[in-house]
Parts: C-alpha cells; structure tokens; sequence
C-alpha cells in the first residue's frame, strides 16, 4: 500500500467580501502566488468544501486564467470559490500523483478527468 500524505498548502488566498483595490471575483492577493514555480491548486467554497484541483508548471498564471478562460472546468462556478490554496511541488510526477489522489481522495466536485469514484 502507498501511504500519500497531502502537502501543507505554501499560501492560501481568500475571497473578499468587497475589494477595493483591483480584483478578480474578489481575489486580491494573487501576488503572494509564485509565477515561476509549479506546484497544485485547490479551489474551495464557503462551506470549505473542495471544488476544483489543478497543477500547474507556472502557478500564478494558470489560476488566473480559471477565472478568465471560457474553456475552465469552473467557467460556470467562479463565483463559488471563496479560497484557493497552493502547495508548490517543482516535480511534475510529483504534481501529477497529488493531483490525481485529492481529486478522489476528496470528490473535488467540478474536476471531470482523473475521476475514480464515480
């Protein structure tokens, strides 16, 4: 059996009620987000429960363009996220590994590929 423990998540960001400063859907701390690293991505809902997991080369580009893409998985649900946590993993086996076992480890509930439990 292979015991996979769930990263600690390096930063988490929250949604803001009303921002003043620029935004995207209430997100204004985009910049605590590294740009040149990898790692995984969670997106969670006020009631914390887990929306949507992705992994990314770049992070700080790839969350951002959820919320702009027309093609995202939560294109219809962007208003539902209230925090994204971010765990960088530089290894792309390792991002991949992680991302397929909290998918199904925890129903992320918008992630389509990667799906076991259904």
């Amino acid at each position: 059996m292979i015991n996979i423990t769930v990263p600690t998540p390096d930063v988490t960001i929250y949604k803001e009620i009303a921002p003043e400063l620029s935004n995207i859907y209430g997100f204004t701390d985009f910049h605590l987000i590294t740009r040149e690293k990898g790692g995984i991505f969670m997106f969670y809902n006020s009631k914390d429960e887990l929306l949507f997991v992705g992994k990314a080369r770049k992070l700080r580009p790839r969350i951002k363009k959820h919320f702009e893409d027309t093609v995202s998985p939560i294109k219809n649900h962007r208003n539902e996220v209230s925090k994204i946590e971010v765990c960088v993993i530089e290894d792309a086996v390792d991002r991949e590994i992680y991302e397929t076992y909290i998918i199904n480890e925890f129903m992320a509930k918008y992630n389509v590929d990667k799906v076991f439990y259904k």
